[in-house]
């Protein structure tokens, strides 16, 4: 009842968050990027306004599942999608917010590799609904523009050391994988705002190993509040992308 009275009072653009459950390093739980968006997704709303949130697209592609399996798949714990049932299933999840009255429906990723998959479905059901009054905005820029918040980082003073790095790539580029780890200052911040526990904050503490490519995570309180700025950032890009989005569609 309550979802049929935001409706009704002009409630109609629905956020869609895909996150992904996969490997990440040493610290930090599998279900990473569903965990950032739990952050970011009401920060986002409330920069949009007039939004609500659905559940979390918590299964995305990760990698082959058989014979061998690829990418993250490699690692236990990981889960996968074969690229045609995330496609469905996002489909699906999007005609059923159109048949409720929603006009805005929006598409973010929080992985790479639910990218490609988000901009097929939006532009199928665009195609789709092209005489009727809902669109679907897939807004890849909440995950490309100033990738993992890199920029936003070093204007905080904090930059993040790959003391390794692959040849041709200088130590402090932004990257996904540094020191040989899936992770990153970014995603551990936001994670933290959400419960420290996710980042094994007190084991890493107590052994004087809080921190990450260099930076001191230290006290705890302290990277949390970055979470939430960080969290804040991503929604202000994100509101400004889906209101191009809604000029270019309609």
């Amino acid at each position: 009842m309550e979802v049929r009275d935001a409706i009704k009072a002009g409630n109609t653009t629905i956020l869609i968050g895909t996150g992904g459950v996969e490997q990440n390093g040493p610290y930090v739980a599998g279900g990473k990027h569903n965990y950032v968006l739990q952050l970011v997704l009401p920060a986002i709303a409330r920069k949009i306004g007039n939004t609500l949130i659905a559940p979390i697209v918590k299964f995305v592609p990760e990698g082959a599942i058989d014979p061998k399996p690829t990418s993250h798949m490699a690692y236990p714990g990981t889960i996968s999608l074969e690229q045609s049932t995330f496609e469905a299933l996002l489909t699906d999840i999007c005609r059923s917010y159109q048949a409720h009255g929603f006009k805005d429906i929006i598409l973010i990723g929080d992985s790479g590799g639910n990218q490609d998959g988000m901009r097929n479905v939006a532009n199928a059901l665009n195609r789709r609904w092209k005489a009727g009054p809902a669109r679907v905005h897939f807004l890849p820029e909440y995950y490309t523009e100033d990738m993992w918040s890199a920029g936003f980082l070093r204007k905080q003073g904090i930059v993040q050391i790959d003391k390794t790095p692959p040849a041709g790539r200088v130590p402090d580029a932004p990257a996904h994988t540094r020191n040989g780890i899936h992770d990153d200052v970014y995603y551990e911040a936001q994670i933290a705002a959400i419960d420290p526990k996710l980042i094994r904050a007190a084991e890493r503490e107590r052994k004087g190993e809080l921190s990450l490519h260099g930076v001191n995570l230290s006290p705890i309180a302290k990277t949390q509040e970055l979470g939430r700025r960080l969290a804040e950032y991503r929604a202000e890009i994100t509101a400004r992308a889906f209101a191009a989005s809604r000029r270019r569609l309609r």
